[in-house]
This record gives structure tokens, C-alpha cells and sequence, in this order.
């Protein structure tokens, strides 16, 4: 994908303010003599920050594609974009983190250092643990083909290696193991070991087009076929996987990130389910589907569950919760960060009434080993609002909503004391969509366009169960078996913590309401 922009970032001054008088205040604190009967009090970083209590965060400036996770030595090593010059200068290189859960991260440093030869630096790519020694670097060697935009500005691929569990990688040569073919954007090498063909498969985003390409050694690549897109726009990070569906069959799935606003569709991860013979893919519909209809899910990866003996059954899949059109428009700077990813999802495949099979995607259940608390509400009818007594601003909420006729319902989330502020997700069975809308709170989106997330919502469906991740800086919703997703960034006020049910047009039925607590995985 595209480096990290040059520019310094346009911060709002509300938030500037407020970062540097926060920041300020802990340093009177740390500075102020303490009360010598009293023992004194331990400054809340953590309370007064918007650094995600349970997301993964940028350590320090600037972070934005995720590569694909891999699991060895009992470990996800998990390597991303990372630029430590951000905001006075550009270029990303390999950041390097490492976790058992994938909820609670460790910090390894930067792992492929930018700047290092002539071909500048490393962009997004794909990493692979070398089992059989095909490369000649050893078994099990860590090896990384990544996209360079080389001494004359062509975007190539290079490989790179490690032999040190993947804690600092060499290049392997100046020149490319994969040669430009004439094309302005040729990048985000993808590589996979297909077992039915016994070599490896690597995807490049080729523009519009997904091309593929196969190796014996991860060194010399040949091309084999590609898959064209249409009405998507520039695509990059391709994906490509095995799953095993709920009727028993076995599918590919090819993915992309991608902007569908040409086709009324949203600015994230696009797939498509078929078979892949070896040397191109062949999708059953040749409309995509999608898999998070928010604006901030872009980048995704999908990775193997490392401990499971089944990894047809399922996936997980995290994306960076940003969008290039407002990158640089976060708060979070103010701090000295920029960058967040989504939580890891699980991902399944399922066939639906229609014969037709689509992903849905989940929580990781890991989750709620956060929970520190839990509120529960068995019913409420709600005509008009009800506030709740719960209050919070980092927890998961799950609720059964049920109705006979109304025109819209849902949950105000992260809602001030007077309730002018909210994020509102909802269902508005009149108008056949789901959706999370942030216009009442602050947001990214200077010029106000990416404001609501809409999902298809079938208006003869009279119940919806709606499962909520609420962040400081973000909602991700699930709906129904989690075929919907939205994946939203925003930044209310830090005390705006109020949750409130509400329908219009007509009385909703909210059941099994449960708010999950969640502490911080920053001790």
C-alpha cells in the first residue's frame, strides 16, 4: 500500500488544546510535592488518554498496513508499517510485535529498517516461515517479500530474511526477485504454500487486477494468471485462502481492499468465494462481497489459528482502522501516536438460503478475559429513549432488539451528560439498512461525507441481535451471525460515556442486554 503521507497533520485545535493541557496537568501532578501524611497518587495515563484501552495502538507516531500475522515458537509475530519519523519525515519500514492471545502485544522494535540500500523503503508485503528450507537460508527461516520502490522509482519486490525467529531481517540483494512488468502500481506481495500444487503462490495487486505467481524457492517467481476487477477502483493487499464452509465444502476466497464507491459500495475488504487450479482464481458470482461496511477497515489480513489442528474451519482477520482520505486527521497526535487496528476477528464461511457462501466474523472470545465488570439488562420496551444507568467507554454490549412496525432503532453510544453527543448504530427497517452514524460527535471527516455506514437489512426481518465493541476512539458492530460488520473510527469527549436505547416511529422490545467492561491491556 502507500507510504505514510509527508505532510504534518491538520490536528483539530479543540483536540491540540486539549492534548497539551491533559499532558500538562500530569506534569503538575508528577511535580507537585506530595502531602508528606498522605501517600501520594498515582497519575492515570491510561484514564486521560486516547490511546484504545484494548486495541492495538501505534507505540509511537505513526503506524498504518497490518501484514499477514504468522505463529511460531508458540507466538504471533506480527509485523506492520511503521514510520518513526512522523510527522517531519516519511518512509515506513517493519515494525515487529509478538503475542499468545492476539489481545495483549509485546513491542520487538523495528525489524526491517527503512533506507538501508539504494531501493529506499520497505512497504507492505508478505512474511512465510520457510518449514522446508526452499529459500537455502535454513530451516525455518524467516523470509519476507516485500514491495520497494526501487533506485528508479519502480515499485519491485524484494525479498528479505531472518535467522533469528524473525527479529531482524537481511536483504537478500539489491535487485528484485520480481522485475516491474511496466505498470505504475505493481505492490503488496501476498505469498501462500498451495499444498495441492506443492509451490508457492504469490498475489500482486496489479492496479485493477490481482495478478498470480508461482515459485519453487521464493526467489524466481513466474507469472500464471490474474483476476480482473471492476468498478472497485486501485486494489491492494490481495488475500487468498482455503475455508471450509458449514455444509462441508471446501472454497477459496480471494480478497482485496478496494473502493467501491462507484458501485454504492464501502471503502474495505472485497471478496469473492470460488476455486483457485493453481495458477488463477475463478469466483462463483463476479459481484464481490464484503466483509465490514464501515469506513475504517482497510488493509485487512486473514491469518491461520496457529493452535488449532483445523485451519479450514476458521480464520481470524485484523485491519487498520483508518481511511486515506482523513489519515492524517486523528487526535491521537496530540499524544504522539497515529494508528490503530481493528480487534482480530474469527472468520467462518457459511452457505446461505440462496446457495450463495459468504463470511461472517466474530469477536475473538479472548476478549473477555478484559471483563472487569458486567451490567445486565433482561428487558426493556423502549418507545421514544431510555438511558441507562451503565455508563463506559471501553466495553462490549450485546442486546436482542424486536419489533412489529417502526421506522428506526438502536443504541446512542459514548453519549454525553445533556445527550447532544452520540454515535448512534441502528437499524432502520423503512429505509432496508443498517448502520453507524457519527455526525453528533467529533469525527475525522473535515468535509462531513463519511458521516453514516449503511449495510443491506431485509425490511421483513422483525428482530436483530447486535453485538458492539465500543473503544475510545472506536465502534465496531456485528449484526445477526456477523455477515454484517461496520468498523468505525470516532473521538467523543473522554467523558462522554452515556448509552441510551431508542426507537422512533413505533416501540422495540430490547432483550438480553449485557455490557462487558473492559480493562486495559496497557499495565
Amino acid at each position: 500500500m502507500k507510504k505514510a503521507f509527508t505532510q504534518a497533520p491538520r490536528i483539530w485545535a479543540v483536540f491540540s488544546l486539549l492534548g497539551l493541557f491533559l499532558i500538562a496537568g500530569a506534569v503538575v501532578l508528577l511535580l507537585t510535592p506530595a502531602d508528606e501524611e498522605e501517600e501520594p497518587e498515582e497519575p492515570e495515563f491510561v484514564d486521560h488518554s486516547y490511546r484504545a484501552n484494548y486495541h492495538f495502538t501505534s507505540p509511537d507516531h505513526w503506524k498504518n498496513d497490518p501484514q499477514r500475522p504468522i505463529y511460531f515458537n508458540g507466538e504471533y509475530h506480527y509485523y506492520y508499517l511503521y514510520n518513526g519519523d512522523y510527522p517531519d519525515g516519511n518512509g515506513t519500514e517493519w515494525r515487529h510485535a509478538t503475542s499468545e492471545d492476539l489481545v495483549h502485544w509485546e513491542d520487538e522494535g523495528v525489524a526491517i529498517p527503512k533506507y538501508t540500500n539504494e531501493n529506499g523503503d520497505p512497504w507492505s508485503g508478505s512474511v512465510v516461515v520457510d518449514t522446508d528450507n526452499t529459500a537455502g537460508f535454513g530451516k525455518d527461516a524467516v523470509v519476507a517479500v516485500v514491495t520497494q520502490p526501487s533506485a528508479d522509482g519502480d515499485q519491485e519486490q524484494y525479498l528479505w530474511y531472518s535467522t533469528d525467529d524473525g527479529q531482524n531481517f537481511t536483504s537478500y540483494s539489491d535487485e528484485p526477485v520480481l522485475e516491474n512488468p511496466g505498470i505504475e502500481a505493481f505492490r503488496d506481495p501476498k505469498i501462500i504454500w498451495d499444498d495441492q500444487s506443492k509451490k508457492w503462490v504469490m498475489l500482486m495487486a496489479e492496479e485493477t487486477k490481482v495478478g498470480f505467481y508461482e515459485s519453487d524457492n521464493l526467489k524466481d517467481w513466474s507469472y500464471t494468471g490474474g483476476f480482473q476487477t471492476d468498478d472497485i477502483g486501485l486494489i491492494e493487499c490481495p488475500d487468498l485462502y482455503m475455508m471450509r464452509a458449514d455444509d462441508g465444502s471446501v472454497k477459496w476466497v480471494l480478497g482485496v481492499s478496494a473502493n467501491g464507491k462507484a458501485i454504492d459500495k464501502p471503502n474495505t475488504y472485497a471478496y469473492w468465494v470460488g476455486d483457485f487450479n493453481g495458477d488463477e482464481f475463478l469466483p462463483d458470482h463476479e459481484e464481490p462481497e464484503w466483509l465490514d461496511y464501515g469506513f475504517d477497515w482497510y488493509g485487512g489480513v486473514t491469518f491461520e489459528d496457529g493452535e488449532s489442528e483445523d485451519q479450514l474451519n476458521h480464520r481470524y482477520a485484523l485491519a487498520w482502522m483508518n481511511n486515506w482520505k482523513y489519515a492524517d486527521e486523528t487526535p491521537t497526535m496530540a499524544e504522539g501516536f497515529n494508528g490503530l487496528d481493528s480487534i482480530v476477528r474469527q472468520i467462518e464461511l457459511k452457505k446461505s438460503e440462496n446457495e450463495k457462501y459468504y463470511l461472517t466474523s466474530q469477536p475473538k472470545e479472548e476478549l473477555d478475559r478484559l471483563t472487569s465488570s458486567v451490567d445486565s439488562f433482561e428487558r426493556i420496551e423502549v418507545d421514544g429513549s431510555e438511558r441507562l444507568e451503565a455508563t463506559g467507554a471501553a466495553y462490549q454490549l450485546e442486546a436482542d432488539i424486536s419489533w412489529e412496525d417502526l421506522q428506526n432503532t438502536g443504541l446512542r453510544l459514548r453519549e454525553s451528560e445533556d445527550q447532544s453527543r452520540h454515535i448512534d448504530v441502528g437499524i432502520s427497517p423503512e429505509n432496508q439498512y443498517s448502520y453507524v452514524n457519527r455526525s453528533s460527535t467529533a469525527q475525522p471527516d473535515e468535509e462531513h461525507e463519511l458521516i453514516e455506514s449503511h449495510a443491506p437489512f431485509d425490511e421483513n426481518q422483525k428482530e436483530v441481535h447486535l453485538k458492539v465493541l465500543v473503544d475510545k476512539t472506536s465502534v465496531e458492530v456485528f449484526i445477526d451471525d456477523g455477515k454484517v460488520a461496520h468498523s468505525n473510527q470516532a473521538f467523543p469527549p473522554l467523558e462522554d460515556e452515556g448509552i441510551t436505547l431508542f426507537s422512533e416511529g413505533g416501540e422495540a422490545t430490547f432483550k438480553n442486554i449485557k455490557i462487558k467492561h473492559y480493562d486495559s491491556i496497557h499495565k
